[in-house]
């Protein structure tokens, strides 16, 4: 009888087990997809002179950002989108003599518009290392009041499958050099990438801070779940 019960108590211990493992594997897949990010959350993309709580830079430094990952710029047709992996180009809040190859306009300002119209631009993410993005239109006034951030991009998952497929109807800005030097491996932006899948976006965050003592938390959960299966040699 005393065997029959310390057997049946050994059998739902590894029941549990093998159940705790298969949530490790399920949630690492999770916490590691890929996500969208609302540039400024409910701000959107503006500068200080239309939006004074902005602050793109501590904004993006609050966030992890990978490969694969999109960025969703909120605005109106009065700001422009520029993405350059030129550090030159970010400093002067200028890309007319931005090479082709490193430097992309995403969305492009209209200062003849007299009725502003809300617009929304997803980016992805293409190449790892730092990425430079501003408004560069009305001389640069609106980069130099706060239009602009730079992120670095992890490796994190690689890039899907939906953006590898190169084009040669879509060239995108070579990666950037982090000096002088101009020159830059080429990287190619597929005609149709998929665009951000709603599940991983960013607008559910509350505040970067939140979601970094979460993740933290989560992580420590996970790492105790791969420790009990470890122990039972699952």
């Amino acid at each position: 009888m005393g065997q029959s019960s310390g057997y049946y108590t050994t059998s739902v211990v590894q029941f549990f087990t093998v159940v705790s493992c298969l949530l490790v594997v399920s949630f690492s897949e999770s916490v590691a997809a890929y996500k969208n990010y609302t540039v400024g959350d409910s701000l959107g993309w503006f500068d200080t002179l239309e939006k004074p709580d902005v602050n793109y830079q501590k904004w993006a430094d609050s966030k992890k950002f990978s490969l694969g990952d999109f960025l969703i710029f909120n605005t109106d047709n009065n700001h422009s989108i520029i993405q350059t992996y030129n550090f030159t180009t970010y400093k002067l809040c200028d890309y007319d003599d931005a090479l082709e190859n490193d430097t992309i306009q995403w969305s492009a300002a209209d200062p003849s518009s007299t009725a502003p119209h809300p617009i929304s631009v997803a980016v992805p993410l293409l190449k790892e290392g730092m990425t430079y993005f501003f408004s560069s239109d009305y001389d640069g006034e609106q980069c130099n009041n706060g239009q602009r951030f730079k992120v670095n991009v992890t490796h994190g998952q690689g890039l899907p499958k939906s953006l590898q497929d190169p084009s040669e109807d879509a060239p995108a800005p070579n990666s950037p050099d982090f000096g002088s030097d101009d020159s830059a491996p080429e990287t190619i932006v597929p005609a149709n990438f998929d665009h951000p899948i709603e599940e991983d976006s960013d607008k559910n965050e509350a505040s970067g801070s939140e979601s970094i003592y979460f993740d933290a938390k989560f992580n420590g959960f996970l790492m105790l779940l791969q420790i009990v299966c470890i122990f039972f040699k699952l």
